[in-house]
């Protein structure tokens, strides 16, 4: 599909209930999307909050999860992830700048790696209470134990919890310092948490009180977030005019992608001739198989900005995808030459060089894919495209490591660790590309080892 590439995530956690949250709700794997419009724009509207926080912008990623419901969480390092369903929820650029901040205060408080101090709370008393509870059964109260036993892990439960809505009630104040000290009106925050309140009402949830719950209620943090907001002198800011008109692109083309076209052509009916509306169309069409309407909505956003790198990637990305390649390549070119060869776009154009069956674009498409690599390390598919263009040169050590990044990326280390061992076999002992081969091989087998580990 059209300027979007998919990656797994593998992950585990504890579920979050429609909430921006600590910890990543339990999934064996979820997609995350990556368009290079889309990260640009998280890195600019985020770039001056993470200043704000004392983090460096250049160590701090926002990642988009394909997940329709309302969260946000991070889990570890330096990343937050946010859901798509959350980006469909939010209205405003400034929404999401709220939920940013928020999460930016689990990172900066080091949450994640004080979940584990709750959780050893929660274990001594819940070990405890079995102790007494089992001590209590030996001396024939049976009944009394059960009792001891029930209370304790309630206690358990209830220890953790509080922990836990601790700790988001420290996001909520850090992530208000950062807008502040960053200029920016947290009007955005205290909307988005209307609408999580507004969710919570229709699902019933009791208002009157957050004991059993992981986050306090947004009742409660909405009155203590406007008090705090409407005090700040950035209160009173004006919204980026940009960032708000950038997310309505971003949402347009997100929605695009990944809702039902029929549902995406009746948000965004033709008499909508935004930028938004032809971005919306131009996915919806295309993931209709319509590829003549598809790119009518493109070649209209190109006219009206011939140098929009990003119009130019969804024109380009549309033709190589009907069939068309060599007419691809031209506005693919634009594309990459006006982002300084960004990655994202850059392996699209190198697929599209390859796709083309001239074996003249090979030497280019080796070109742009290997500097596409350099700058993201993280691309299974510029690994893939790659791989294609040296066994067609018939260079087939390089192949097979290219297979082995990939595969070590898509978490496949049974498929990584059989290219590495062809990889070192062809390439110059000792040689840069080798050293590299014998790493995936041993990280490979490590993970394989650990998944034989788990079958039994």
């Amino acid at each position: 599909m059209a300027s979007f590439q998919i990656r797994f995530l593998l992950r585990n956690g504890i579920a979050a209930l429609c909430a921006v949250s600590l910890c990543a709700p339990p999934a064996l794997a979820q997609s995350v999307l990556r368009d290079a419009e889309t990260e640009a724009f998280f890195d600019e509207i985020s770039r001056p909050i993470v200043a704000a926080s004392g983090l460096d912008p250049a160590n701090v990623d926002i990642v988009l999860i394909n997940d329709k419901s309302v969260n946000a969480f991070v889990a570890g390092g330096q990343t937050v992830y946010i859901h798509s369903g959350l980006i469909n929820t939010a209205s405003t650029a400034n929404e999401v700048q709220g939920v940013i901040a928020h999460e930016l205060g689990h990172i900066e408080g080091g949450h994640v790696i004080r979940y584990g101090d709750g959780m050893k709370a929660a274990s001594g008393i819940s070990i405890a209470s079995l102790v007494l509870a089992a001590a209590a059964i030996a001396a024939g109260a049976a009944e009394a134990g059960m009792a001891i036993m029930q209370a304790g892990q309630r206690a358990a439960i209830g220890k953790f919890l509080a922990f836990s809505r601790v700790q988001e009630s420290v996001a909520d104040a850090s992530g208000a310092r950062y807008l502040s000290k960053a200029g920016i009106t947290g009007r955005g925050s205290v909307n988005f948490f209307k609408k999580l309140q507004n969710h919570e009402f229709r699902l019933g949830i009791p208002q009157e009180d957050s004991y059993d719950r992981t986050h306090p209620l947004s009742g409660e943090r909405i009155t203590v977030l406007e008090d705090t907001y409407k005090a700040d002198p950035a209160w009173e800011a004006p919204i980026n005019p940009k960032w708000e008109s950038d997310f309505q692109r971003i949402k347009a083309k997100l929605q695009g992608y990944i809702a039902d076209p029929n549902a995406t052509l009746r948000d965004y009916p033709e008499t909508n001739t935004s930028v938004a509306g032809h971005y919306a169309r131009a996915y919806a069409w295309h993931k209709a198989a319509y590829p003549d309407k598809a790119l009518n909505e493109a070649n209209i956003l190109v006219s009206r900005n011939p140098d929009d790198p990003y119009f130019l990637e969804l024109q380009g990305q549309i033709l190589l995808e009907s069939g068309r390649p060599k007419d691809a390549l031209a506005s693919l070119r634009r594309a990459v030459d006006l982002t300084s060869n960004q990655p994202l776009i850059a392996a699209i154009f190198g697929h599209a060089l390859i796709a083309t069956e001239d074996k003249n674009n090979l030497t280019e498409a080796e070109r742009v894919l290997r500097s596409a690599v350099a700058k993201d390390n993280n691309n299974p598919f510029a690994w893939y495209q790659l791989g294609v263009v040296y066994e067609a040169n018939g260079d087939t050590p390089r192949a097979a490591l290219a297979s082995a990044e990939r595969y070590l990326m898509e978490g496949a280390p049974q498929l990584a660790l059989p290219n590495a061992a062809t990889a070192m076999a062809g390439l110059p002992e000792y040689s840069h590309d080798w050293i590299r081969a014998q790493d995936i091989k041993l990280v490979a087998e490590a993970e394989v080892a650990k998944l034989e580990k788990k079958r039994r």
